[in-house]
C-alpha cells in the first residue's frame, strides 16, 4: 500500500507540473500576442514624431528633456503651469530638444469616456496636422485641464482647442476615429519608473536619460532641469 501511495503521489506531482507548464505557455502566448498587437500599432506620420518611442520633438537643442504626461493628471498641470515657461523659452533659445509623450494612466478617472488617451491621441493628430501647432494645444490642454473623476473635454471640445492652436478642420476624423489610440496604450507602457521607487507616475520627467526629481518649485526644478 506504501508503494501504491507513492506512485498516486508521483502522478500527482507530474499532472500538477503538467498543468502549471500549460499555464505558463498560454500566458506567455498572451503576452506575445499584446506586444504584438501594440507593436502594429499605427504610429503617426509626422516629421517630428518618434516612432518608436512616441516622443513628439520640439527644438534642436544639444540638452534633451523627456515629458511625459497624461492631461487629466493634476500634478502634470501643476508642472506645466510651474515650469512649462521656462522649457519653452529654452526650446525658443536652442538650449534644449522638448520631446513630449502623451500618455494615459488615467482612463478610471473620466466616468468612462477614456479621457487620458483621447487627449493624448488628439495631440498625436495635431502632429500629423500641422507641428507648430502641437505646443499650442499641449498648452491648451493644460488651460482646460479637467478635474479627476470628470468626462473630461468631448472630442467636440478638443476639436475646438485644436484648431484654435493652429491645426485644420482635417484632424477632426482623427479625433473622432481614435486613430492612435493603440498607439498611445503601446508608448504608455514605456513610462520610465522612478529609480528610487521603481514605481510609474506622471508627471515622469527626464533630462539626458537622467530621472528628474521633480519638487513642482519652479526654481528647484528649473536648476534641475536647466542647469
Amino acid at each position: 500500500m506504501a508503494a501504491a501511495a507513492r506512485r498516486v503521489n508521483w502522478l500527482v506531482i507530474w499532472i500538477t507540473a503538467a498543468i502549471v507548464v500549460v499555464v505558463v505557455a498560454i500566458a506567455a502566448i498572451a503576452i506575445w500576442m499584446n506586444r504584438q498587437a501594440l507593436a502594429l500599432a499605427e504610429s503617426p506620420a509626422s516629421a517630428v514624431v518618434n516612432e518608436e518611442t512616441g516622443a513628439i520633438a520640439l527644438g534642436e537643442g544639444e540638452n534633451v528633456i523627456d515629458e511625459y504626461v497624461d492631461f487629466m493628471c493634476p500634478f502634470c498641470g501643476q508642472f506645466h503651469d510651474s515650469s512649462g515657461e521656462d522649457l519653452s523659452a529654452a526650446v525658443e533659445s536652442g538650449e534644449i530638444t522638448l520631446n513630449l509623450h502623451p500618455i494615459s494612466i488615467l482612463d478610471g478617472q473620466s466616468q468612462g469616456t477614456n479621457y487620458s488617451t483621447r487627449a493624448a491621441n488628439a495631440v498625436y493628430c495635431v502632429a500629423d496636422d500641422n507641428p507648430d501647432a502641437v505646443y499650442p494645444f499641449y498648452d491648451a490642454l493644460f488651460q482646460n485641464q479637467p478635474g479627476e473623476g470628470t468626462t473630461g473635454l468631448d472630442d467636440g471640445e478638443l476639436l475646438d482647442l485644436a484648431e484654435r492652436a493652429g491645426a485644420s478642420g482635417d484632424v477632426e476624423s482623427c479625433i473622432a476615429d481614435g486613430t492612435y489610440f493603440d498607439f498611445v496604450a503601446a508608448r504608455t507602457q514605456e513610462i520610465p519608473p522612478n529609480p528610487q521607487t521603481n514605481q510609474v507616475s506622471t508627471p515622469t520627467v527626464t533630462r539626458n536619460g537622467e530621472y528628474v526629481n521633480l519638487t513642482l518649485d519652479q526654481a528647484t526644478d528649473e536648476q534641475a532641469l536647466l542647469g
